[in-house]
């Protein structure tokens, strides 16, 4: 990281930054060419040899219905027992709106200094994600039932009651994926426009328009996913014979295709499995 900084210091158009959901390092440039001699010269320089692999991309989950389920945590040891009981309905919320918990718990069916605790275990829920691993976003938990008992009901049974009503109910709100949609800008000679629109269509892209720009160029702008564009830039020089140029920025998120999602699904299960094993 010293040696990046370092590189970053002379070079202003060289951005690292650390991706919080998939704790990557992901270093980004003008293009490739220019990523690739940054990481020449830091092993010419400091010694620093690295490898470079497309980033990961950052999938999440939501749900599209409504359903409510029952978290009932009871254990009893010796000495005091662990009791925790709580209802939930999962509602969706609007895309971008986050994550909305609702406290409609009335009559004192569960103690005020439980609640809390409640809201905590679907919290932890939400960055782990249940059906791929990937955080939850844009859900709506109303806690509106529940019991609980004098001598064994604490903060960390609820907590756990509050994990295992969302895990209840979650599966029953039909989960799906969210993916990353990218705006791209792409400028190129006007012979290969028909190929640059071919291709992004090819990429589940949906072209947005186009227009002319002096001395015979086309300015293409279009949304594609970006799993679809993660290695776009040797694919466009190829393309264009080096004469076309891009740029990308993150969009907005919107729902991976059934079949997609099965895939990505799977994946991300035997990931999981494996580091388990």
């Amino acid at each position: 990281m010293q040696a990046l900084h370092r590189l970053m210091e002379e070079d202003t158009a060289l951005r690292v930054h650390r991706d919080e959901q998939t704790k990557e390092f992901v270093v980004s440039g003008t293009g490739q060419l220019h990523v690739e001699v940054a990481v020449e010269r830091l092993k010419r320089k400091f010694g620093v040899e690295v490898e470079l692999k497309a980033p990961k991309v950052p999938y999440k989950e939501t749900i599209k219905g409504t359903a409510k389920a029952q978290g009932k945590h009871k254990k009893q040891t010796g000495g005091h027992g662990q009791y925790g009981d709580c209802w939930l309905e999962l509602s969706p919320l609007p895309r971008g709106k986050g994550f909305e918990f609702e406290d409609d718990i009335s009559g004192g069916v569960i103690p005020r200094n439980f609640i809390p605790a409640v809201e905590k275990g679907v919290r932890e829920v939400l960055t782990e994600g249940i059906i791929a691993g990937y955080p939850i976003v844009d859900v709506k938990a109303r806690l509106y039932f529940g019991s609980y008992h004098d001598v064994d009901s604490s903060e960390m049974s609820f907590k756990i009651a509050g994990r295992l009503a969302f895990k209840a109910a979650y599966e029953h709100c039909r989960p799906c994926l969210l993916e990353p949609i990218t705006t791209i800008t792409v400028i190129v000679p006007d012979d290969y426009m028909g190929d640059v629109i071919g291709d992004l269509n090819s990429r589940r892209g949906k072209v947005l328009g186009a227009e002319t720009r002096g001395s015979g160029q086309q300015v293409i702008r279009a949304h594609v996913p970006m799993s679809e564009v993660l290695r776009y830039a040797p694919d466009l020089r190829s393309m264009t014979s080096g004469r076309g140029d891009f740029e990308l920025e993150f969009s907005h998120y919107e729902e991976v295709p059934g079949h997609i999602a099965e895939k990505i699904i799977k994946e991300a299960q035997a990931a999981r499995a494996e580091r388990h094993a």
